[in-house]
């Protein structure tokens, strides 16, 4: 079984009855099992054959996570195909370079809405010869010949799934484990998305390491809820369900994720850390938003979650009065806390796409959810390390994954090798070349370093570590996790490299402040009225104040307090280029957009002012004005613990 769809035979010969997805729709969860997932596989495979797709044919996928999308996917691989997830949220201009880059001709797509952003790009991509639509509302008065309904593209095959029959058996055996899979772009976070091949055998062989690793099995249940154009999403929502015979689930919509995930009860969760504070802000909101009693018994839980909770779940020794205290604490408080978090059933969450915060991990630890952050690329493939045993309160990341290696440059530079890493960089040579040696060794542009059983520590990436003008070392990215503990701030980005003191440009959580000011009884009609009240701009001080406390406390980064901040008048979004299509933040983009204000927190300035043009996610332009008001934070000269003691 050296490729996916042969692993789908299997599952479909093993527990052809038992469930391969189950998705929820108009508020009913509908269960297709391995038998009626291989089936109607095969009879896309048929189609896509008679519709003249071609082994080491790159066809589209454009939509959010459903049943049919993950049976395409299995139909183009079955006939040598290679499929190229798109993000959903993409304009149409966005569209144009992948397309073209890869010549697409064949796409499946979601609905009304991803249809009309390749009519209007048709033009510009005229090898686009056939588009799938799922849904088929709103689309009764579309003619065009390239458009064809899904539930009409599975009459057709099965019309004539007889007379291509043998072709699909021949194919199938054809496969091999060096054929490519799928083709990923990169986030794009340091410069322009470029796409990575990934072949059967590197997707599956990573996938089986972790399985081996992690105990999932045929049991486990996945909830696919993030973007299907994110390897992270595509190895946990298709490759590892197709490996294991575990089973996927797909929410009736994003609006709805939560309440579905508590439903259906997942033993296998995935998540950025965004989606991992967002559901910690929730969780805080409404605990704010009680009061007295409620909120005494919470807080003194959680106080002993954090002290003893990690122990507990990694085995140490605890006394027999903190056990009975947690054991309490968990039938009021962490059990139910986990039910509403849709977590009740987990036995394994990984964070993956960025580092974590320590506050954050200990949050979700001390609640007994076994939370670990995985470390990958798409060039490495997800699973680049593994945590061989319970991380504890640690933040390492594990060892090198079977079949890789791992060094540092005297700079701290993480290198990676492997049987399976990518080829390079599609019709991208110089790429290629610049991140990829002559000995094979694939630099991620992250610094880290390694400590004494072997597994890997970050310190970020390369180009945002550095040094402030006195020397001191710069690292933002641990600090700004710290900051978005709160769940009063969205993003952080901090400012300081080559400069002579350390200043922040603060995204915040509107839901989370907007729900502070409206207990303060303070007046405000939008984000921008939120942002300029002199109220938002001290509790965010306060939490700056915090953060510089904990700074002052370790003599190596006293020196990296938080001077001067500023709140943007604006959220950071992906159609101003601020962030990529995950939510990860792109620091040069950021830093040239904001200069004026960067350099107003630098030149003794209290106010900074911006203009700049803003893009809808319908692609029409705006601009936006404003005054900012900048906020002084209190440094600490000696250290807070040392100066109560």
């Amino acid at each position: 079984m050296n490729t996916i769809p042969k692993f789908l035979l299997h599952n479909q010969q093993k527990n052809p009855h038992s469930p391969a997805i189950w998705e929820k729709k108009l508020g009913i969860w509908h269960q297709l099992s391995w038998a009626q997932l291989a089936d109607e596989v095969r009879v896309v495979a048929a189609v896509l054959l008679l519709e003249g797709v071609k082994r080491g044919d790159y066809v589209g996928l454009l939509g959010e996570n459903r049943p049919h999308l993950f049976s395409a996917m299995a139909a183009i691989q079955w006939i040598g195909g290679v499929v190229v997830p798109l993000y959903t949220d993409t304009n149409a201009q966005e569209l144009v370079k992948p397309i073209q880059n890869v010549n697409i001709s064949f796409v499946f797509v979601e609905n009304q809405e991803q249809v009309d952003k390749l009519l209007s790009l048709m033009p510009q991509c005229p090898n686009l010869r056939r588009v799938v639509f799922d849904d088929e509302l709103g689309m009764r008065h579309y003619k065009q010949s390239q458009l064809i309904s899904y539930d009409a593209l599975l009459s057709k095959g099965r019309h004539h799934l007889a007379e291509v029959s043998a072709q699909l058996d021949s194919e199938l055996q054809r496969g091999s484990g060096i054929d490519p899979a799928a083709l990923f772009f990169s986030s794009g976070t340091t410069g322009s998305a470029l796409g990575v091949v990934q072949t059967h055998e590197a997707l599956i062989e990573r996938v089986q390491a972790a399985i081996k690793s992690e105990g999932i099995g045929s049991n486990d249940t996945s909830l696919a809820y993030l973007p299907p154009a994110w390897l992270a999403q595509h190895v946990f929502a298709y490759v590892i369900p197709m490996v294991s015979g575990s089973c996927v689930c797909c929410p009736e919509s994003s609006e709805t994720m939560l309440y579905d995930m508590r439903e259906i009860g997942p033993t296998i969760f995935l998540a950025p850390p965004r989606v991992l504070e967002a559901l910690l802000t929730q969780v805080s909101i409404r605990i704010n938003d009680t009061g007295g009693m409620k909120r005494n018994i919470y807080d003194a839980c959680m106080a002993v979650a954090k002290r003893v909770g990690t122990k507990i779940a990694s085995g140490d020794s605890v006394s027999f009065t903190d056990r009975m205290k947690y054991s309490l604490g968990d039938m009021v408080i962490y059990g139910p806390l986990r039910d509403v978090l849709g977590m009740g059933r987990v036995r394994k969450a990984y964070c993956l796409g960025e580092s974590i915060g320590p506050d954050l991990l200990l949050f979700y630890r001390s609640l007994g959810i076994n939370l670990k952050q995985v470390y990958g690329s798409v060039e490495m493939g997800l699973f680049a390390t593994l945590q061989e045993r319970d991380p504890g309160l640690s933040n390492s990341l594990g060892k090198p994954a079977p079949g890789l290696e791992l060094r540092l440059s005297p700079e701290g530079e993480v290198f990676l090798r492997g049987t399976n890493q990518f080829s390079g960089y599609h019709q991208d040579a110089e790429s290629t070349r610049m991140r990829t040696d002559a000995d094979g060794w694939f630099n991620t542009g992250d610094v880290g370093w390694v400590n004494e059983q072997g597994e890997l520590h970050l310190f970020g990436r390369k180009q945002d570590i550095g040094s402030l003008s006195n020397g001191g070392y710069f690292a933002p990215k641990a600090i700004e996790n710290k900051l978005k503990f709160s769940i009063y701030i969205n993003e952080a980005v901090l400012v300081g490299k080559n400069r002579d003191a350390v200043c922040a440009l603060v995204d915040i959580d509107a839901d989370a402040a907007g729900n502070w000011a409206d207990k303060q009884g303070l007046a405000y009609t939008g984000f921008t009225d939120l942002v300029a009240l002199d109220e938002v701009s001290r509790l965010i001080g306060e939490v700056i104040t915090e953060t510089n406390a904990e700074l002052a406390n370790d003599p190596k980064s006293m020196h990296l307090q938080i001077q001067r901040f500023i709140l943007l008048p604006k959220r950071l979004d992906v159609d101003d280029g601020e962030v990529t299509r995950l939510r990860k933040v792109r620091r040069e983009a950021i830093l040239q957009r904001y200069a004026s204000l960067i350099e107003a927190l630098y030149d003794g300035s209290t106010v900074g002012y911006f203009n700049a043009p803003v893009r809808h996610e319908d692609g029409s332009a705006d601009r936006i004005s404003a005054k900012i008001k900048i906020g002084n934070a209190q440094i600490f000269t000696t250290s807070p613990s040392q100066k109560a003691a």
